[in-house]
């Protein structure tokens, strides 16, 4: 009889403790979604000033940026002049980047889609902030912070066996409020290989939001880029047409 209790309680615990893994799971898996859907909302329209700083230089453009759910993206540099017109348009796992010198749209292959965007420390992949981490990643909720006196949910994403995705491992730390305060990204050995993090969190188009991004590399803490936001306007809808290729081509009067 006491044997009989003994397994009893001991598979009650593993009971337990496959459900909090997986409550654990569904957790951190609710907070990403909410967040992506929060930071992204349903349709944008921004204007953001890009700075690449490097120990001898620095370079900056202005890009018009708008967004459409969770996998449309629409980026197009209006200053400086030199690369006035510049555009790129992702659509779910497809890019396509326009050189208006040459008057040419060339579709990115997918082994492109993590080199750097215009010479920065954003990849393409990056700056379109698509739905591949909350399709492609495994969620688990690895601790909570207290910064400020509100909860920061730390977050490890582990890619999905077969996920069409470059990094092994990406680590999160999101406020209670759905606010992304960094995202860290790993290799496949788990090395930090970068590092996303906002600051001046503060109202824009009508919502909390970091007005500074800045991705840097791990071992290069002189050189980063930064995108700061002159301008944010979230909408409930933008029309489809604005993310064509001919749109990207040749924009219409909503793009201007």
């Amino acid at each position: 009889m006491a044997r009989n209790l003994i397994f009893g309680l001991f598979l009650s615990l593993i009971i337990i403790a496959a459900f909090s893994a997986t409550a654990k799971a569904q957790d951190a898996q609710s907070i990403i979604e909410t967040s992506f859907n929060y930071m992204r909302g349903n349709a944008s329209i921004a204007t953001v000033h890009m700075i690449i700083h490097r120990p001898d230089w620095e370079r900056a453009m202005t890009i018009k940026a708008w967004t459409k759910g969770q996998k449309q993206s629409l980026f197009r540099i209006i200053a400086p002049p030199r690369d006035n017109g510049n555009g790129t348009l992702k659509k779910g796992r497809e890019m396509w980047i326009y050189n208006p010198k040459v008057n040419r749209v060339i579709k990115l292959p997918p082994s492109m889609m993590s080199q750097a965007w215009m010479g920065s420390d954003f990849s393409n992949n990056d700056l379109s902030k698509t739905d591949s981490i909350i399709n492609d990643y495994t969620h688990t909720l690895t601790g909570v912070e207290n910064i400020d006196g509100k909860k920061v949910y730390l977050i490890k994403s582990i890619p999905k066996p077969e996920a069409p995705v470059v990094w092994g491992m990406q680590i999160q730390k999101i406020r209670e409020d759905n606010i992304i305060l960094s995202q860290e990204f790993f290799d496949e050995d788990f090395k930090s290989v970068k590092k996303m993090t906002g600051f001046q969190i503060q109202m824009l188009g009508g919502k909390l939001f970091p007005k500074v991004w800045r991705m840097q590399k791990t071992d290069a803490k002189d050189k980063y880029t930064e995108l700061v936001y002159n301008e944010l306007v979230f909408k409930q809808r933008l029309e489809d047409s604005l993310f064509t290729i001919s749109n990207l081509r040749n924009p219409g009067r909503e793009a201007l």
